[in-house]
């Protein structure tokens, strides 16, 4: 299969991904934090300075600029174009990013470590491609190599659920509206362009449980070491836990 096939699709992330609004409207995300978990991941697996490092849905790929920041060997992939073209500007001999869906086999590789954070798994309509996608990471794997999980608290965020959203960004008014819908977590985003057109886009996240990751993880040939709750790297508690972490080894 060729590595962009699926994007031909009308899948919503190959389409919201790629607006210049859904970077308006996620401009505030918190860099901080995410330095600071990086940063707390960094200590907890302790990968040597020659270890090669893949950022598995890497978006514009502050993640990865922030890991090669600090020494390593760092591969970006993300199936946004559009991002991959506003991170290809930071790239250099150690550092580099790549158009690719992570339902293809990657050629790149192979990996010491494979991250894959801040909910960025879990789209797909079709629940064996979640296998698949992990199965392709494995694949890219040394033997012995670690995978990093960052999901969200699915069961926190399904009872703290907040159904109605309004944001002001930059002149644009953003109408969030999140539901569940089956088996998905679903934010329809609504809002009036700087052209006068009204748009509609949605996303659409699969509650995943802690139990059904572990399907997951079993018909990939993972091995399940850990499961974090927070960026502080405490236990996870189903019922208080911010995110849903998990270490897995190859």
């Amino acid at each position: 299969m060729h590595p962009t096939s699926y994007a031909q699709s009308a899948e919503w992330f190959s389409t919201w991904f790629d607006s210049p609004y859904y970077h308006l409207l996620y401009q505030d995300r918190n860099h901080d934090e995410a330095r600071y978990f990086l940063d707390n991941l960094l200590r907890h697996l302790h990968p040597k300075p020659k270890e090669r490092l893949l950022d598995l849905a890497c978006g514009r790929g502050r993640h990865s600029i922030y890991l090669n920041e600090h020494g390593f060997d760092v591969t970006g992939i993300d199936l946004s174009a559009e991002n991959i073209d506003a991170a290809r500007a930071a790239e250099n001999e150690r550092l580099r990013f790549h158009v690719h869906d992570m339902r293809a086999p990657l050629p790149y590789g192979p990996f010491d470590f494979v991250l894959n954070l801040f909910t960025s798994f879990g789209y797909f309509d079709e629940e064996a491609e979640n296998v698949v996608a992990l199965r392709n990471a494995v694949d890219a794997m040394q033997y012995g190599g670690k995978l990093v999980i960052d999901f969200m608290n699915t069961e926190r965020t399904v009872r703290e659920l907040v159904a109605h959203e309004t944001k002001h960004v930059e002149g644009i008014t953003f109408e969030l509206h999140r539901h569940l819908d089956r088996d998905f977590v679903v934010k329809d985003i609504r809002f009036v362009d700087r052209e006068g057109q009204p748009q509609h886009f949605q996303e659409r996240v699969r509650a995943l449980s802690v139990e059904r990751f572990r399907e997951y993880f079993y018909l990939a040939g993972l091995r399940l070491g850990e499961v974090l709750g927070d960026y502080d790297l405490r236990p996870y508690v189903q019922a208080e836990s911010p995110r849903m972490i998990f270490i897995l080894k190859k």
